[in-house]
């Protein structure tokens, strides 16, 4: 059999390479006519629609519901691809890609932006620098970051947020500064005053923030807003540092979740062997159970109660969920968000990223917490009042609960 010469091996490898690419990625089943479109647009129509096909065919092959709840993903198709290819820019093309992902109802699937990737990998962000929370029908102030334009410009805890750049608050909030804009925010203060202040927004840090302190009676309180390689150490310190406290508060009230493998090391901190974490069920339905981490686990035998409320998510949720379960802590505050399915960040052309979806989770105790959160075991209704005089009233909760009161 004569030998192939290297010119038509090559050619070959390269037509199987190809051939086994075109099976592992769709294309929309919908054509949209670039060619007519003026000469000058063409060329941002097609960038266009690269990244929404990318996107398209990774929800269609991979995402953790195959049915994708019921959704006709062809017929989203056909509605959003004229839409993306006629963006005029990037802001306008994600605006899009987000209203075609939106009716999966899927805490996890979003597509984000070339700068909001950048964003996320640099854990930096254009902010003001202040957080609200939802209280008696109103956006509060809840904290204020240390170094931040909002603190110089003197906004204070517990101020009601009226408007941003004129505009009202709904009680869903989606805007986003971009870097050395100028916000100009209305509020009232706790005399009930208008307050009208302006700060131009800049990148501030989105890393976590962590807080140890001794509280009455030898009781500990810790938080950390993140799960990760960073906060996972530091919180198994505390806890050995603090091994003989009687009892410590676990304070997730600001922390939006992380990674799977540092949740089951931490959740390994409060247990002398390991327990069930809950399962994972991925798009082809099978499930696997995971297991805490304990090589190097602080074993804390204390009392513990978890601090929760809507801004507990994902990861976050995950460890209140187990702890709750196996009876290891008492859970305090209010309903968290019910956004615990695990996902994975897809790079896009363009430099953009969509984290899609890619497994369900059931509690160890199976329950289905996506879409319906973790309720606390002692509900504490927040109070505007308590906010602006300096009150925790879920701390005071939890200490009751720690004192057996």
């Amino acid at each position: 059999m004569p030998r192939r010469s290297p010119r038509i091996h090559l050619a070959l490898t390269l037509a199987a390479a190809l051939a086994l690419l075109a099976g592992c990625a769709t294309v929309p089943p919908v054509r949209v006519p670039v060619d007519t479109l003026p000469v000058a647009q063409q060329v941002r129509a097609r960038e266009n629609l690269r990244v929404f096909n990318a996107v398209w065919d990774l929800v269609h092959r991979r995402h953790y519901d195959p049915k994708l709840g019921g959704l006709d993903w062809n017929a989203a198709a056909a509605t959003y691809a004229p839409r993306a290819a006629g963006a005029p820019d990037e802001t306008a093309l994600y605006a899009v890609l987000n209203a075609m992902l939106a009716p999966l109802h899927d805490s996890h699937t979003r597509a984000l932006t070339s700068q909001q990737a950048d964003d996320r990998r640099r854990q930096m962000r254009a902010r003001t620098g202040f957080s609200m929370t939802r209280i008696e029908q109103h956006w509060v102030v809840s904290e204020v970051l240390p170094g931040s334009p909002a603190e110089a410009a003197g906004v204070r805890v517990g101020w009601i947020v009226l408007s941003r750049n004129q505009h009202p608050l709904s009680e869903t909030l989606s805007f986003r500064a971009q870097d050395g804009e100028v916000v100009a925010w209305e509020f009232r203060d706790a005399e009930d005053r208008a307050v009208r202040l302006s700060a131009a927004a800049k990148p501030l840090s989105t890393a976590s923030r962590r807080i140890a302190r001794e509280l009455e009676g030898g009781f500990v309180y810790l938080r950390f807003d993140e799960f990760d390689a960073t906060d996972r150490r530091w919180l198994g310190a505390e806890l050995k540092k603090h091994r003989q406290a009687p009892g410590v508060v676990i304070d997730l009230r600001w922390n939006p979740g992380g990674e799977t493998f540092s949740l089951g090391i931490s959740i390994g901190e409060f247990f002398d062997r390991p327990v069930d974490c809950g399962t994972f069920i991925t798009r082809s339905g099978a499930r696997q159970v995971k297991n805490s981490w304990q090589l190097g686990s602080a074993e804390y035998r204390g009392r513990v109660v978890v601090l929760v409320d809507g801004g507990t998510g994902s990861a976050a949720e995950i460890f209140a969920a187990v702890l709750q379960d196996h009876g290891r802590a008492t859970v305090v505050g209010r309903r968290t968000a019910g956004a615990v399915l695990a996902s994975r960040f897809h790079g896009l052309p363009g430099g953009g990223e969509l984290q899609l979806s890619r497994e369900d989770y059931v509690a160890p105790k199976g329950r289905r917490i996506e879409g319906a959160g973790v309720e606390p075991d002692v509900t504490v209704r927040r109070r505007l009042a308590d906010l602006r005089a300096g009150r925790d009233a879920d701390l005071d909760a939890a200490l009751r609960v720690l004192r057996g009161e």
